[in-house]
């Protein structure tokens, strides 16, 4: 297929009770599916002779915490052959099991353990389901938007344990306090001190 409006057509045509919308941005199909669906769907990309989707891209995920299926799911995959790109995407919630596609494409096995530590989303039929780029025992997830921007612990090395120690976080800076005004005439609190 060398017509990305073509291919759109063909993909619907032949997934249709698995697709519930369409359309074609930035010169990718996106496809917005349930997540019941995603084996099928992928499979069919990446073995049927008009799509040839036989390069995962890459598995992601975005957290609207407002939501009530907060986490939408996102999978880039490339056919070399057409030259063409395409995305899967499809809505969660916090709790749901989302099936693993490593069976299908192995570079998945990263990519979803990257998937499961930043976000603390489970994939069923994982091989090897455990956290790829945090410390053992951290807690939370660093990617959702909950998250404190300081984090729960703080790391580093200790001088007189001759050790990486972790501590709860303390923010050592005071919050300062700005009157705003002209730079040349100094703050009221300098004034005060040359007055004395």
């Amino acid at each position: 297929m060398k017509n990305l409006e073509d291919l759109e057509k063909f993909i619907n045509s032949e997934l249709a009770s698995k697709i519930n919308n369409s359309f074609i941005n930035h010169d990718s199909i996106n496809l917005n599916i349930d997540h019941d669906e995603l084996i099928d769907v992928v499979i069919f990309l990446k073995t049927n002779k008009e799509t040839k989707f036989r390069q995962l891209i890459e598995i992601t995920a975005v957290d609207y915490p407002e939501n009530e299926n907060r986490f939408k799911m996102v999978y880039l995959l490339l056919s070399h052959e057409y030259n063409k790109r395409i995305i899967i995407e499809y809505a969660i919630k916090e709790k749901d099991i989302i099936s693993s596609i490593t069976s299908i494409f192995p570079s998945a096995n990263w990519m979803e353990r990257e998937v499961f530590d930043m976000y603390g989303l489970n994939f069923k039929n994982h091989p090897d389901l455990r956290r790829i780029l945090t410390d053992y025992g951290f807690e939370g997830y660093p990617l959702r938007k909950d998250f404190p921007l300081t984090g729960h612990n703080e790391v580093r090395y200790s001088e007189e344990e001759k050790k990486v120690i972790y501590e709860p976080v303390k923010l050592e800076q005071n919050y300062r306090n700005f009157d705003y005004e002209s730079p040349w005439e100094g703050t009221k609190y300098i004034k005060e001190i040359k007055k004395s």
